[in-house]
């Protein structure tokens, strides 16, 4: 039974019931009792009676069967919203006078044990993680680099959608290929999450989940968007306040570094990716630790634990923005992640969904090109930015000389199919790549 039948069923009677002897009889906590007690008022299916300074509820007459979705509530129909989302949707919609202002509250970190506590229910995790790895044992960041192109794409858009970026995905992509912003803000903003994928994608699986990839994956991300150049990637000095929300009055930088090192070391605990990767997308974006740009960092640090367990990436597409914003202030404001929970396992689910079939459409990888993966991509960088011939290139390589003759053709048919539109998997930039092809691809 959900929890506002429950509280319907305790109504029955004659007799009405305060807000805390309704929390009592059905064993729940009276801030959740309250929120869904708001839902039921508004939908007409209890009253509301004073009592000198007391606030009681009864039944309606003729109170209807509570219907476990209400399309009236305004979120998007396409995801599946709890009864306890609903109801916390309806708490944050009050007037701002009417919500209690609030400090960030480190407990929600210090109180998580990995691999105790769960943020996301048991079996959706164990579900999530096993809809979305990739078969196989393959080194960590093979699922992101097999879907690079695509992921570079969608991640960019999605995420710079949700800071209100007006570019359209037709736009992106036309940008991606140019790469030039003409001072345009919203083009550095999706310039500047390429840049940060890219970063991603190489430096995960060889240094994981760490503070210094986190700031540089900031650094990445509002490059040429701060006043402040010393700002990128580094814990901010300010206090924050957001929507009624004080991060830290007194001491920011020590506690703030404190926290973001909890943080991560925790998430780093963590055995399953999917738990792991919601922690890490709530608690950056809970933190704010750096001037600006949190929400944009939370969203690609939480694709480093599915990196590492080569899960689907998670793109955010097809998000609502306010549906976003709202599942963040249930965080930020009551601590209650039902929205955040919800939105957080449909979006994932799509992900699966479109990276998923990719997957099984490129087959097994090639066990030959990944022992090269790392040595291939030097070799490239070699012949495009250096100019060196594929001869001298293998003649240099510290292999035996028969692996020398596996590498060279993988290294010929690499360079035969490089371009534009998939050199990020190499670490070129564009203008590198067509310096090459305008020179007739000497290799």
């Amino acid at each position: 039974m959900t929890l506002p039948n429950k509280i319907l069923v305790a109504l029955q009677g004659d007799k009405a019931l305060s807000s805390r002897e309704i929390a009592e009889r059905i064993n729940a906590s009276w801030s959740t009792v309250k929120r869904h007690l708001e839902v039921l008022l508004e939908s007409g299916k209890i009253e509301r009676e004073k009592d000198g300074r007391t606030t009681r509820y009864r039944q309606a007459v003729a109170t209807p069967q509570l219907a476990e979705s209400t399309p009236e509530w305004g979120a998007s129909a396409a995801i599946p919203w709890s009864a306890e989302s609903r109801a916390l949707r309806a708490s944050l919609l009050r007037p701002l006078a009417m919500r209690e202002a609030v400090t960030y509250q480190r407990g929600l970190v210090d109180g998580y044990q990995p691999n105790q506590s769960a943020w996301l229910p048991s079996a959706m995790a164990a579900s999530l993680e096993v809809e979305g790895r990739m078969r196989g044992q393959q080194p960590a960041g093979t699922y992101a680099r097999k879907v690079l192109e695509p992921l570079l794409i969608d991640l960019s858009w999605s995420s710079s959608r949700l800071e209100g970026n007006r570019y359209t995905l037709l736009d992106t992509e036309r940008l991606f290929r140019s790469g030039v912003t003409d001072g345009d803000l919203d083009a550095v903003m999706l310039l500047n999450h390429k840049a940060a994928i890219e970063f991603m994608v190489d430096a995960v699986p060889e240094y994981g989940l760490n503070s210094a990839v986190i700031s540089n994956l900031h650094a990445l991300l509002m490059q040429d968007l701060l006043a402040d150049g010393s700002a990128l990637g580094s814990i901010r000095q300010t206090v924050v306040n957001i929507s009624g929300t004080t991060y830290f009055p007194t001491q920011v930088p020590s506690l703030l570094e404190e926290m973001f090192e909890q943080v991560l070391e925790k998430a780093r605990q963590v055995k399953n990716p999917i738990e792991a990767a919601f922690f890490l997308w709530v608690n950056l974006a809970y933190l704010q630790p750096f001037e600006d740009g949190n929400k944009r960092t939370s969203r690609l640090a939480a694709n480093i634990p599915l990196m590492l367990y080569n899960c689907s990436p998670l793109s955010f597409l097809d998000v609502n923005p306010q549906d976003y914003a709202l599942a963040m202030m249930g965080v930020y404001e009551q601590r209650d992640m039902a929205m955040a929970a919800d939105l957080f396992a449909w979006v994932y689910r799509r992900s699966i969904s479109k990276y998923g079939v990719m997957i099984e459409a490129m087959g097994v990888p090639d066990p030959v090109r990944l022992r090269y993966r790392e040595l291939l991509n030097e070799a490239i960088n070699a012949v495009v930015r250096e100019r060196m011939s594929v001869g001298e290139v293998v003649a240099g390589l510290e292999l035996p000389e028969e692996e020398k003759q596996q590498f060279e053709p993988l290294l010929r048919g690499e360079l035969d199919i490089l371009a534009l539109h998939n050199c990020a998997r190499y670490r070129l930039t564009l203008k590198q790549v067509n310096a090459w092809l305008d020179a007739g691809r000497p290799c």
